[in-house]
Order: structure tokens, then sequence, then C-alpha cells
């Protein structure tokens, strides 16, 4: 199975960040065990590398983001995927090119804690916890 994975599921991870973080990264785990594939955009890594950066500092920042690749194919922002999400006219850009990044490379799913944001997704979304529960 192919999962595109939303910052934001990344990033509750990464910082630890509850109330969301138990199911990111039971989530994450699945994907890292080989239970799917997951894929994030390109510029999820420069978001995260900015976030982050300023509380792990940039050595171990760096560190955690060559983890985060080696688990995670990167999947490319070009023009093409811009110019289609600036089309789709969403108030949001940046979940507009999440959602056409998640078209481009065939997900099966977009996870992301924000389902309602992605409303009108060329491919199905579902939350960390709502991906655990189809397992069970």
């Amino acid at each position: 199975m192919k999962l595109f994975i939303d910052t934001n599921v990344v990033l509750d991870v990464l910082a630890q960040r509850e109330p969301w973080f138990d199911d990111s990264a039971r989530f994450l785990a699945h994907v890292e065990q080989g239970g799917a594939t997951g894929h994030i955009a390109a510029y999820t890594l420069t978001t995260l590398h900015y976030l982050l950066a300023r509380h792990l500092g940039q050595g171990k920042t760096a560190a955690v983001l060559i983890d985060l690749t080696a688990m995670l194919r990167v999947e490319p922002v070009d023009h093409g995927v811009l110019q289609q999400a600036l089309a789709l006219g969403w108030r949001d850009f940046e979940d507009a090119v999440q959602a056409v990044t998640a078209a481009q490379c065939q997900a099966d799913y977009l996870v992301t804690r924000n389902p309602r944001d992605f409303k009108q997704s060329l491919i199905p979304v579902i939350t960390p916890a709502e991906f655990l529960a189809l397992l069970v």
C-alpha cells in the first residue's frame, strides 16, 4: 500500500506533539516496519528542518531527517505540481500542493490529522488513527 503522509503527521512524531503523538508514532512505525510505503513531498523536509532546527539544533535535525529519508520516499514538487495545485483554487495552497503530490505518486491514501482540509482531495484521505483501525 502506498501512503502519502502530510507534514503534520511527521511533525507530531518528531516534536512529540500531544495529543497526536501516539497514533502518528504507531502509524509511522507500521510504515517503517514495511507494512506500507510512505511518501512525503520534497518541501516537507525543508519545512521540518526549519521547525525542528530551533529546538533540536542543526546537527540533530540533520540526523533525524537523514533517518526519515531512509524510511520514506521523497516525491518531487515541480512546476506541473504547483500549477495543478494553483488551478485547484483551494484556500490553503500548501494543502493543495500536498493533495496534488499525493495524486501524482498514485498514493492509496493521503494520511493527515486534518482531513477536513482535504475535502476536495483527488484521493481518499484518512487520519493515522483511522488507518490503524483498518489494520485490525
